[in-house]
């Protein structure tokens, strides 16, 4: 777990939705976090620091000059101390110090005298939000390198609807764990395909298969959360869109086909790892077919291939990875695919292992490159994987 052992410096103020950060503080503490509360004057207003002592167990810090603490320089310690430091909600008078390097209380100076990396989480009246000042000053904070978490657009409390909403904690706690993820694929473009896809036969029934689509959303959301542009084609899937992905949904193999080659030359890296279906009914009823007595007889015909076509187009310095899913001689199966694709890396594992079947949390594979190399990998999670392959895709492209 990313925040596991982390020292969380949140510094809580003056709006309404401060009494989320209560939620954002127990949030953190259940994944491993150590949390450090710092409290603006006005945001004791709406929820008192005995809140965020109980939740945190640290005593609340909120007056910069407080003498009943034991000596140390205080604000000081705290930048020290934080791996992140975090500001949610925060307010535009908050935003506009941190623009210009005001520091008249306890947040904004210990803001001032960190290393670490920082979230700024703005929650506010929708006018404030947008008005060009405060965007000026967040583009400032953006440019700088802090991390931005949008709000989320609704109802506010002030009864006006549009932006300004604290964005929700998961969408926090992944702006936290972004800020102290490594950007080593910021500036790389990645589509990743996921899920099965659906090839009907009439309005009610389909020809499909048993993926859930985890592994390809594992990818596409480590790649996200490693700073990647990721664009996620995936089939039907039961799955959330990861954080800072671009899904585009598909049902069929050539709407992904259509979806996946209109996008891929501008891509840095492909990851295949949708079951793409290889065959279709070659006809699709427009009625509901009816039960009979004798035996239904269904003509398929083929799919198009999506990663032999792509590794038929693949520009130089784009990387390819594929999938193979097998029942029996596994690394000769996925060899064969990994050559006559045209794949710089392929994933390989086996229906008949446990823990690597479809719908599974864990993976258990191979990886086999184009040089001839392979790298047999122990069981892990589909997260850990996914870093993995990406690990060595980034390898492969400091070679191209």
């Amino acid at each position: 777990m990313v925040l596991a052992g982390k020292t969380v410096v949140l510094c809580v103020t003056g709006g309404i939705a401060a009494y989320k950060a209560a939620d954002l503080t127990s949030k953190l503490r259940h994944q491993g976090a150590a949390v450090r509360v710092l409290m603006t004057e006005s945001a004791t207003q709406f929820i008192s620091p005995m809140t965020f002592e109980t939740l945190s167990s640290n005593r609340v810090v909120v007056d910069t000059f407080d003498r009943n603490f034991a000596w140390e320089v205080e604000h000081v310690s705290l930048a020290k101390a934080a791996d992140v430091f975090v500001i949610a909600p925060a307010t535009a008078n908050v935003i506009a110090k941190a623009a210009h390097g005001i520091a008249d209380d306890m947040v904004t100076t210990t803001l001032l005298a960190t290393k670490a990396p920082v979230v700024i989480a703005p929650a506010m009246n929708t006018g404030m939000y947008d008005n060009p000042v405060t965007q000026q000053n967040l583009e400032t904070l953006r440019q700088r390198g802090f991390h931005i978490v949008d709000p989320a657009a609704g109802r506010l409390a002030c009864g006006d609807t549009g932006r300004g909403k604290l964005a929700d904690t998961p969408d926090l706690i992944w702006g936290i764990e972004k800020a102290l993820t490594p950007q080593d694929m910021a500036g790389k473009r990645v589509l990743v395909t996921a899920g099965p896809t659906q090839e009907a036969m009439d309005p009610v029934r389909f020809l499909s298969n048993h993926s859930s689509g985890k592994q390809g959303y594992a990818v596409a959301a480590r790649a996200a959360m490693r700073g990647a542009e990721v664009t996620l084609v995936s089939g039907p899937t039961a799955l959330d869109t990861p954080n800072g992905v671009c899904r585009v949904d598909v049902v069929c193999a050539r709407d992904m086909h259509e979806a996946v080659l209109a996008r891929a030359e501008t891509q840095d890296m492909i990851i295949k790892a949708a079951a793409v279906g290889d065959y279709r009914p070659a006809e699709t009823a427009s009625e509901k077919l009816k039960k009979g007595d004798g035996e239904l007889t269904v003509t398929l015909a083929r799919n198009p291939d999506i990663l032999a076509e792509l590794g038929q187009k693949k520009r130089p310095g784009q990387l390819l990875c594929g999938f193979a899913m097998e029942t029996q001689n596994l690394l000769d199966n996925a060899a064969d695919k990994l050559r006559r694709k045209n794949c710089d890396m392929l994933v390989a594992n086996s229906l008949r292992d446990k823990g690597a079947g479809f719908q599974g949390d864990t993976n258990l594979a191979t990886l086999l490159f184009a040089d001839g190399k392979q790298e047999t990998l122990p069981l892990m999670g589909k997260d850990a994987l996914s870093d993995i392959i990406l690990d060595r895709l980034l390898g492969l492209a400091g070679g191209v």
